[in-house]
């Protein structure tokens, strides 16, 4: 999709602090961060949200971006104190890019309720 930034940053055409990256998925730092780290987690193939990411192969994407996640918090330093996942979906969930996204969040104490 064109006019998608996190498809022009998972493409190359806006440069991005690159984290991790392999040939399905991208981790890059939020150029906002809400935390001490906060990394974003995209797939390369755009979909617009979680509620995309359907039937088996969607649920397999899913469980693979978790996985990814993961070993980008392990390679960050972030299993000893803890750290976030997080998706957001639609206006109300807070979701500002329609490009399925994971938040990694980490490097202080984080609170519930979020907000």
């Amino acid at each position: 999709m064109s006019d998608c930034i996190f498809c022009r940053i998972a493409q190359g055409d806006i440069p991005s602090s690159l984290v991790e990256r392999n040939s399905e998925m991208i981790a890059f730092r939020d150029i906002q961060p809400q935390a001490p780290t906060h990394v974003l987690v995209i797939p390369v193939k755009h979909l617009d949200s979680v509620r995309d990411a359907s039937g088996t192969d969607g649920e397999a994407l899913l469980g693979r971006m978790l996985a990814f996640t993961a070993r980008v918090a392990t390679s960050l330093g972030l299993d000893a104190g803890g750290y976030r996942i997080v998706t957001n979906t639609g206006d109300h969930g807070g979701q500002s890019v329609r490009h399925l996204h994971l938040h990694l969040l980490g490097g202080r104490q984080l609170h519930w309720p979020p907000g």
